[in-house]
């Protein structure tokens, strides 16, 4: 069953109602009930009771979005929630990063203590802690010189601020966060099919897949570099979601929807 967008966000956020100024349109907009006056919402259509939100002429109408600019305001706040959540928690590592780099030498005596104490375990079961890939990375990691994993969490910093603009602007559908969301999503994905290419996993070709996903909808949807249109085709489809509606809703009294068709 299709999602009716619309009616959705008018359930959740209320009637978006509006009064022109044009006499004939505003008395195709304009309803007389007994519980008093209602005008066409201009998101879903329907007749909502009370003053309109708005007056003016037709032309000056806010754009409401409906219909695909709706859903398509959804994906992007989905995608703006993808990113601050990664966002935050890439800034946790770049913390966790900067606390190793100034207590390296005291978590290198920690993890050798442990490492004494789970060495017999771990022979038990005959397993070689000393030769365990998994050791080897940790004994390599205490090797790092102390600027070396500086310029890492100041690198993973800018990384999350980049995901939180994103995110900031994506959620508020600005323009220029869907052109930094296109540019900076498709500047890794040679680094994540090379992260593919050294060990597979699930979540890798997850958020591959995602990643590919949300550059290709953004750029098609919103008609970036040009593509089907450009921005003035996005605009003018923006603009026609909104006045359009507005103008096939007026063609049409509302006594007429209520006659029934003949048998």
């Amino acid at each position: 069953m299709a999602i009716d967008w619309d009616r959705r966000t008018c359930a959740r956020r209320g009637h978006v109602t509006y009064a022109p100024l044009e006499p004939g349109l505003r008395v195709r907009l304009h309803a007389e009930t007994a519980l008093g006056s209602a005008w066409r919402c201009l998101r879903c259509g329907d007749f909502a009771l009370g003053e309109p939100h708005g007056s003016g002429p037709a032309d000056e109408a806010p754009l409401v979005p409906r219909g695909a600019v709706l859903r398509d305001l959804f994906v992007l706040r989905f995608l703006a929630v993808e990113r601050a959540v990664r966002g935050v928690f890439i800034v946790l590592a770049a913390v966790a990063v900067w606390k190793f780099s100034n207590s390296q030498d005291a978590v290198r005596r920690l993890f050798d203590e442990y490492l004494d104490v789970l060495r017999p375990v771990f022979r038990h079961f005959h397993y070689d802690l000393d030769h365990s890939p998994v050791v080897d990375t940790l004994r390599n990691t205490f090797g790092y010189r102390h600027q070396t994993l500086l310029l890492v969490a100041a690198l993973l910093l800018a990384y999350a601020l980049v995901e939180l603009v994103e995110a900031v602007g994506l959620w508020y559908a600005r323009r220029w966060a869907e052109y930094l969301t296109v540019v900076a999503t498709a500047a890794f994905l040679p680094l994540e099919i090379y992260e593919l290419t050294e060990r597979v996993s699930w979540l890798k070709i997850a958020t591959l897949v995602l990643n590919v996903l949300a550059v290709l909808y953004i750029l098609l949807t919103k008609r970036l570099f040009g593509l089907r249109g450009g921005h003035r085709a996005f605009e003018a489809e923006r603009r026609s979601a909104s006045l359009l509606e507005v103008e096939e809703s007026a063609s049409v009294p509302p006594e007429a929807e209520e006659v029934p068709a003949p048998r």
